[in-house]
């Protein structure tokens, strides 16, 4: 099959239309009704008493009546725990092979006949019935894991599991993923599942494109995370604890989850939120680095692709004076001389991004369909027979991305598409359905490879978007090798960072799902994904001109920034609304552009460090307890805070800052925290503070690289980092640190840390 006949049955699945009555069959015939046989009886079990321990290098093995757990200090600090004999391998969310033990960490007796595993930075007990506890070397608990519960049916099959968890009083939870119910994850029930290709993340239901089992909480005592690593559907319910008033006692925050099956496994990272973001992603793998043009701005297009309609647009953005990085286009495969014009607009600095779905349409003489059958990509249910989906024109198949060999025959097609000009790709759709988009997941029929192990639809739904964004990326990274491939995807799991990014593009229209996007992109942050961001203004039919503007002001502040969804005018372009809104838009764009080195700088510290661009406003100050409940505003690296306008009418909003000095960039106006400003914020602008001293890469007025630098306060200092753009292939960078302060004259002076020159334009404000 050469590269024409796979564009041609690429788009031979959008063009055949199928009649009613044969897509009816499609349907019919699914497998849906033929999932795994129902349960039936089972029997309840819980570990028992201890009787023995036997160490091991960083902790040991404890026996109970009925189970065994194993507890691992693993170098670096992070701690594993698994139960009936769950090791830390096999699993999607490592990378690469589990780091090794520290052995320095001892198993030693405890009091009440437990056991306890001592290190350096965590005590790990064991009681003699189960309960595993995690102290700080100082004696502060930071959870208390009760004995587990299993459900195992009688006449064999998966069993299922319960792990409820104490943690302090004052506790606040964050994670799972994103979520688009807030950033603080309050009282309720989450699922552990994707909410499915086509669905909308309706704000407040607590749903998110990225499930997944990592939970970060924050409390008085410090700061951890636990991944229970399990990819199997679950789901978690959480309910914050009550502190005692005068007499009374605190009733401890609780976390409740429940998974249907895999092993009963967790690591927990503790420290700093700067430290547990270094640990987990040491764990999980360093987050991918987006090529320097993926910073800027993009734009999805998503009607009929053809060469009028991709000028049209990139020709709008240019005759009025706007920057335009990334152009992401649908179905524009077979377009005639696309060589040629991806060739063109990438000399304009306009690349191109091809949009990638994974399912595969079962039509006659379709190429791709017959190729991937002869390797044997495509998932089969229970009696062996191809699992059917349906698209909008018919059925369709999916390949299995557990199986190595689906994984290298998907990435060989990514040759086309870099042949045809494209620079990148986004996943769409890459959850599996059994009916038209929007329709309700695969069968637990579908059989999966999972690397050998084989298993059925529900272990693997929430790693299917990992595996198709692993496919992706080797391929990416193979086929232009001196290039850093751009990915970004929909659905994913832990460890989808070492891939790429994640555009959660279905959150609705409206100012709830403007909150909502922020969330998500601030909890995916928190998980190890840094590089995110949503559709500006998200997914719906229509919008104001005030939610635009907010919603691209809110954008423009995240690491992936891009419009595009359909709003009254038909297409969305940032002119869709009159001489004002493009004005204002014109210089939101204009403060991106000017803030890039900033965002390279972020983009490399992320990778280095696996610390956020976007942060909650508590990162550097957890113990704030006021900061924890902070979900309106947030930190962009070290250096700024931004406030979005989330609400409609509004001009002024109240902020709340972090302990230190703060200048308002626009007015240079400065503000001490801890405590509640308020701030102008009128429809050309969203209120952005500098942190006091702060050293910020910014583009001079000449188009150079310059330092911007917010004046210490006296008797202070400041500083910043700097990461000069190395270009977009794997050059390792230099970080850069500069120091600030402020004579007694009122002069501030500014020193590259080491020694030498500074060597570029400084830009004093504030003061």
């Amino acid at each position: 099959m050469d590269g024409r006949d796979l564009v041609r049955s690429i788009r031979l699945i959008g063009t055949v239309r199928w009649p009613r009555f044969a897509r009816s069959a499609v349907r019919r015939s699914r497998t849906d009704a033929r999932g795994p046989v129902r349960r039936g009886a089972e029997r309840a079990r819980v570990p028992g008493e201890l009787a023995g321990a036997e160490p091991q290098p960083g902790g040991g093995v404890m026996r109970f009546a009925r189970s065994e757990l194993r507890v691992m200090v693993a170098a670096g600090g992070a701690v594993f725990w698994g139960w009936d004999g769950a090791g830390p391998e096999p699993s999607y969310a490592l990378a690469g092979a589990c780091p090794g033990p520290d052995t320095r960490a001892e198993l030693e007796p405890d009091k009440d006949g437990g056991w306890q595993v001592v290190s350096e930075r965590l005590t790990v007990a064991v009681s003699r019935h189960g309960a595993v506890e995690v102290r700080t070397p100082g004696g502060a608990v930071l959870r208390r894991d009760l004995p587990p519960r299993w459900w195992e049916p009688i006449g064999g099959g998966t069993g299922r599991w319960l792990q409820r968890s104490e943690v302090p009083a004052d506790a606040r939870f964050f994670g799972l993923g994103g979520r688009s119910s807030g950033l603080r994850l309050r009282d309720g029930t989450y699922p552990l599942g994707h909410s499915g290709p086509g669905g909308r993340l309706e704000p407040g239901d607590g749903s998110g494109p990225v499930a997944m089992p990592v939970r970060l909480v924050v409390s008085d005592a410090g700061t951890h995370l636990v991944f229970h690593d399990s990819a199997w559907e679950g789901r978690v319910t959480l309910r914050e604890g009550v502190e005692g008033d005068g007499s009374g006692h605190d009733r401890p925050g609780i976390s409740e989850l429940r998974m249907d099956g895999g092993p009963l496994r967790c690591w927990v990272v503790a420290g700093t939120p700067a430290r547990v973001l270094r640990g987990w992603t040491a764990l999980t793998g360093a987050p991918a680095l987006p090529p320097s043009w993926a910073l800027g701005p993009q734009h999805v297009w998503r009607g009929d692709c053809g060469e009028q309609e991709v000028r049209r647009i990139v020709d709008g953005y240019g005759e009025r004076g706007l920057p335009l990085s990334v152009l992401h286009v649908d179905g524009c495969e077979g377009l005639p001389g696309l060589p040629r014009l991806a060739g063109e607009l990438r000399e304009a600095g306009v690349r191109l991004v091809s949009v990638v779905r994974p399912g595969v349409g079962v039509v006659p003489g379709n190429a791709l369909y017959e190729s991937g059958k002869t390797v044997g990509a495509f998932l089969r249910d229970v009696r062996g027979n191809e699992v059917r989906g349906a698209l909008g024109s018919g059925a369709c198949v999916y390949p299995d991305f557990t199986a190595p060999r689906a994984r290298a025959w998907w990435g060989s097609l990514y040759e086309e598409r870099l042949a045809q000009g494209f620079s990148g790709v986004w996943h769409e759709m890459n959850e599996p359905v059994s009916r038209a988009i929007g329709g309700p997941a695969l069968s637990r029929a579908a059989r999966l490879d999972l690397e050998g192990r084989g298993g059925d639809h529900r272990e693997a739904r929430n790693v299917y978007g990992l595996g198709m964004a692993r496919a992706g990326y080797e391929a990416l990274r193979n086929g232009r090798s001196r290039e850093r491939p751009f990915l970004v995807s929909r659905s994913g799991w832990a460890g989808i960072q070492m891939y790429g990014g994640v555009c959660a593009g279905e959150v609705p229209t409206g100012w709830p799902g403007l909150r909502a996007a922020l969330s998500l992109v601030l909890g995916l942050g928190l998980c190890g994904v840094p590089y995110a961001g949503t559709d500006v203004p998200g997914a719906g039919e229509t919008s104001s001109a005030e939610l635009y503007l907010r919603w691209f002001q809110l954008g423009s502040h995240l690491p992936l920034f891009r419009t595009g969804a359909a709003v009254a005018s038909g297409h969305g372009e940032p002119w869709a609304f009159g001489p004002q809104v493009l004005g204002h838009v014109k210089a939101t764009l204009a403060a991106r552009e000017r803030l890039l080195p900033y965002f390279v700088t972020l983009s490399h510290l992320a990778r280095l460090t696996g610390a956020p661009y976007v942060r909650p406003v508590w990162w550097g100050a957890p113990e704030e307890r006021a900061l924890r409940d902070c979900e309106d505003a947030f930190l962009l690296g070290d250096c700024l805070l931004v406030a979005p306008v989330l609400e409609s009418g509004a001009d002024r909003r109240a902020v709340r800052l972090p302990r230190g000095r703060w200048y308002d960039t626009a007015t240079g106006k400065a503000y001490d925290g801890p405590g509640r400003v308020l701030l102008e914020a009128p429809l050309s602008r969203i209120p952005v503070l500098a942190r006091a001293g702060a050293v910020i890469p910014v583009r001079g007025e000449d188009g150079g690289l310059a330092l911007e630098v917010w004046t210490p306060v006296a008797g202070r200092t400041g500083g910043g980092l700097l990461v000069k753009d190395p270009g977009d292939g794997w050059e390792r960078a230099e970080v850069e640190r500069f120091t600030t302060r402020t004579t007694g004259s009122g002069r501030v002076v500014v020193e590259r840390k080491g020694g030498g020159d500074v060597g570029l334009p400084v830009l004093v404000r504030g003061g």
